[in-house]
């Protein structure tokens, strides 16, 4: 079985670590040539809430051979359509694609590679890279945790050992309710990764300040109600249920959800957000498939998402130059 990991930044690069720490073989495959050089002459450094560096095998997109069974896509969505284009070339007759990527891109893989030949797969944890071949792992140790899914209903043979290299970095759960997973991981990544590149903040200092916080939570609610109105069971996170912990419709239950919050988020609190990561590399985001999605589901169903919708107007408009990102935008909501 042969395995690749497509977009081997932060997360790719640790997840690769891990892998290969543990005895498995997998290909990290990235188009920046700094960091698969450092990679390959120096393995994979990890540093922040973990120590150790491990040799792994680092190659470009030009020097990919023969198929794959497994491959992991870890790069941005806004390259999807060209990205599993090339990939397809790639990948064995019965091979699969597992997304760990953000928002809900299996519809549009599956349309590229066939619905039967991808997995979706969310990620718990955190990471920044910080220079070619060292990547800051940014969660603690006890939440490097996956959710693992098909949004069809027989999913891919692969789907065992897909698990089985995912389980060498942390505890794996399969999900039969894999879209409702899916919007757990878009809540989180709407409300505190979209509120974080807004103030340019990590997610702590995002639901820490009172202020900010007030957005956070408005974030949270409006995914509820849009998953509520779509008929769309939104699936615990770690075990914590979500929705019992931060869904309100009075005054008293959303004052207990709003002390929540930073407590819910103490494991992750120093994660900064692959937007921000983005941002403050002048590129673009990932936004219109995370707050975005939010907002179009909203729309379909009739339900408002107007801090959302704000959340996706202030980052383009950090990306186009016209802002920063600072807790100054707060007076824009």
């Amino acid at each position: 079985m042969r395995a690749a990991i497509y977009g081997a930044g932060s997360l790719g690069t640790i997840l690769g670590a891990f892998i290969t720490r543990k005895g498995g073989e997998i290909d990290l495959v990235n188009r920046n040539v700094a960091h698969v050089k450092a990679l390959r002459e120096n393995g994979a450094r990890v540093c922040g809430t973990m120590e150790f560096t491990q040799k792994v095998n680092a190659i470009i997109p030009d020097a990919m051979t023969g198929k794959y069974d497994i491959i992991f896509l870890m790069t941005k969505q806004q390259h999807n359509a060209e990205v599993v284009a090339f990939l397809k070339d790639f990948l064995a007759d019965e091979g699969v694609i597992v997304t760990l990527q953000n928002g809900i891109p299996e519809l549009q893989i599956g349309e590229i590679v066939g619905p039967e030949r991808v997995l979706g797969c969310t990620v718990a944890w955190g990471a920044t890279m910080l220079e070619p071949g060292v990547c800051e792992l940014t969660s603690e140790p006890d939440s490097l945790t996956f959710s693992l899914g098909s949004l069809e209903k027989v999913p891919n043979k692969h789907l065992p050992e897909v698990k089985a290299l995912l389980e060498m970095m942390g505890p794996v759960e399969v999900d039969s309710n894999f879209i409702g997973t899916r919007w757990s991981k878009l809540l989180i990544n709407a409300a505190f990764s979209g509120m974080s590149t807004v103030l340019g903040c990590t997610f702590g200092e995002a639901a820490g300040d009172r202020r900010s916080r007030k957005y956070v939570q408005a974030c949270i609610k409006e995914c509820i109600d849009v998953c509520a109105a779509s008929g769309i069971r939104i699936e615990p996170v770690q075990g914590k249920d979500i929705v019992k912990l931060l869904d309100y419709n009075g005054p008293v239950k959303k004052q207990i959800a709003f002390l929540i919050i930073p407590i819910a988020i103490r494991k992750h609190a120093k994660l900064k957000a692959s937007m921000l990561q983005d941002i403050e590399k002048g590129k673009k985001t990932e936004v219109d498939a995370i707050n975005g999605v939010v907002c179009a589901f909203g729309r379909k169903v009739g339900c408002p998402t107007p801090v959302n919708d704000k959340v996706v107007e202030i980052i383009h408009r950090i990306e186009n130059g016209e802002l920063q990102a600072s807790f100054n935008n707060l007076k824009l909501f």
